[in-house]
């Protein structure tokens, strides 16, 4: 009787639905959205999407006609071309060879392109790697709070518990980590992985620290639980980097996410996971951890396009793999962007201004975001009244802190806009925040 009045006259009951639909959580990209779309006039520090200016339309059709002059030398067939551009592809990916040989050259990271599958972005590989890595009801997975929403709306999506480990203002303490573990194990649970975002991390902008990276791989292989980095915008920051996690793994304890879409373009929605974890069946017969995330992956959508991965092929192909050098125009605007938001927040808001209305923020070093104190609540009322009355528009640090936190705290985005909007954007935000504040 119950399951018939979950549909009458073709009406579902929300109720009746997976869980995860009524979660909030899937609702902050929406909700930002329709307050861009509703304040057109508004400058928008919220979205952490490349410049529009690094894109030209004709860029397309070179960079595809590179992988298909290097199908040609590899000895192709026009028919063998036409049937990788036209028809299904492998399930694990067209370009993994390219994408390792890359990995190679810039991140000093060593591994057979058989570990690699290639993803509908970052966030189909995390969404393939939690389902394979999370099977029994004690697995949790810790996350560095605050974190980017896409690694717990995947969780929520699949029913696993996660638990937050809390940055503290410089960024992550390892000891806090392995409190989490322990916890976890005291209450019956096992932290199986511990999702972190190394290099300037959405969204607090920090950066771990080579020595902390040491300490970190060395915790996790003693507690038998894997790591899962996650690095979109090492490559568009200035300087050169600290080395990966996985660059530093020696022991196949690091599972790493990667994505193109801050790199070359977000359109091709191409990422890819390295997981040459090995893995031993009942018969003793073993693979590697990317096998059995091929095998989800070819349940979920089957392929990633092959149009998509020739034009990301394309860039990497041009590059002679130095995607590093083909960013380093991206990598150079993107750290002007952030000194130029940094010296506008400084000159708007001097130390002793900043001070007495109980305002600070943080400096980080690349990346796309600044963390922002505030001394009155960073709700979506607030942020309604700033994109409505003050015509600038932020995103709220409580959406990225699972454990609750972060409702004083505003995130800026500096990447998608020009120094003008920059300095017009600041000189606004300091009065909504100074407006605000008052009301207290």
């Amino acid at each position: 009787m119950t399951e018939q009045l979950l549909a009458r006259d073709g009406v579902l009951r929300k109720e009746s639905l997976h869980a995860s639909v009524a979660s909030p959580l899937l609702d902050t990209m929406t909700f930002l959205n329709e307050i861009t779309l509703r304040y057109p006039e508004a400058i928008s520090f919220a979205p952490g999407r490349p410049y529009d200016g690094f894109f030209g339309n004709e860029q397309i059709f070179d960079y595809m006609h590179r992988y298909l002059d290097h199908l040609a030398e590899q000895g192709r067939t026009a028919e063998e071309i036409r049937t990788v551009l036209f028809q299904y592809g492998p399930t694990p990916g067209l370009i993994r060879t390219v994408i390792a040989d890359s990995l190679a050259q810039d991140e000093g990271i060593d591994v057979p392109p058989e570990s690699i599958v290639v993803t509908v972005g970052a966030q189909e590989g995390m969404l393939l790697t939690l389902r394979a890595l999370f099977a029994a009801p004690e697995d949790v997975l810790l996350v560095a709070s605050p974190c980017y929403v896409g690694i717990t709306g995947a969780a929520c999506l699949l029913n696993l518990p996660v638990t937050p480990v809390p940055e503290r203002p410089d960024g992550l303490d390892v000891a806090d980590v392995e409190a989490a573990i322990l916890a976890e194990a005291a209450q019956g649970r096992r932290a199986r992985a511990f999702y972190v975002v190394p290099d300037h991390s959405n969204p607090s902008g920090t950066t771990m620290e080579p020595g902390a990276r040491r300490e970190l791989l060395d915790l996790c292989a003693r507690h038998g639980v894997l790591v899962l980095e996650d690095t979109p915008y090492r490559l568009v920051s200035p300087g050169l980097p600290h080395p990966t996690l996985k660059s530093l793994d020696r022991a196949h304890g690091v599972v790493h996410i990667g994505s193109f879409s801050k790199t070359v373009f977000p359109g091709a929605r191409v990422g890819f996971v390295i997981a040459d974890q090995p893995v031993v069946d009942a018969e003793g017969g073993t693979g590697l951890l990317a096998d059995e995330i091929s095998k989800i992956k070819s349940m979920v959508t089957v392929n990633t396009p092959s149009l998509s991965q020739a034009a990301v092929a394309g860039v990497l192909l041009a590059a002679d793999g130095r995607l590093s050098e083909f960013s380093g125009p991206a990598a150079g605007y993107y750290g002007d962007a952030m000194k130029t938001t940094l010296d506008a927040l400084d000159r708007h808001l001097p130390p002793a201004r900043r001070a007495a209305l109980g305002v600070g923020w943080n400096t980080p070093t690349g990346g796309f975001f600044i963390r922002v104190d505030v001394p009155f609540a960073a709700d979506e009322q607030a942020l309604h009244r700033s994109a409505h009355d003050f015509g600038v528009i932020w995103t709220p640090m409580s959406y990225f802190h699972p454990e609750g936190g972060g409702g004083r705290q505003l995130r800026l985005s500096t990447s998608y806009l020009s120094d003008e909007q920059i300095e017009q954007g600041v000189a606004r935000l300091t009065r909504f925040i100074e407006a605000q504040a008052s009301r207290l």
